[in-house]
């Protein structure tokens, strides 16, 4: 496969996670953590395939610079970054909601 085709797969895969991580959040604004859960299982998921790329390309360029360094590959490893910050944040927020509405069901 091509190396910007690879690319391209990593920032499908990460722009999955970011949607997924969104609408597990959006979930959890309607109370639904069974779907909350569902959509950040979904988003781990693609976060782990566009990883599993990440890891190929930095494989492939053995730390010498096989690999060159585009503007496409940096906006792809900024997909990422922020795929995986977005999951991690969201997890607490969701986290912190449901001991918030706990609460107020007391």
């Amino acid at each position: 496969m091509e190396l910007e085709n690879i690319i391209m797969e990593l920032i499908i895969h990460a722009g999955e996670s970011r949607s997924f991580s969104m609408e597990s959040l959006r979930a959890a604004r309607a109370y639904d953590w069974p779907l909350a859960e569902q959509h950040l299982a979904s988003a781990k998921i693609a976060a782990r395939e566009a990883h599993l790329i990440q890891t190929q390309l930095i494989g492939a360029d053995e730390g010498v610079g096989n690999i060159p360094v585009s503007l496409i590959l940096v906006h792809a490893q900024d997909h990422l970054m922020n795929a995986m910050l977005c999951r991690e944040l969201v997890e607490e927020i969701i986290y912190l909601h449901r001991e918030i509405s706990a609460l107020k069901n007391r």
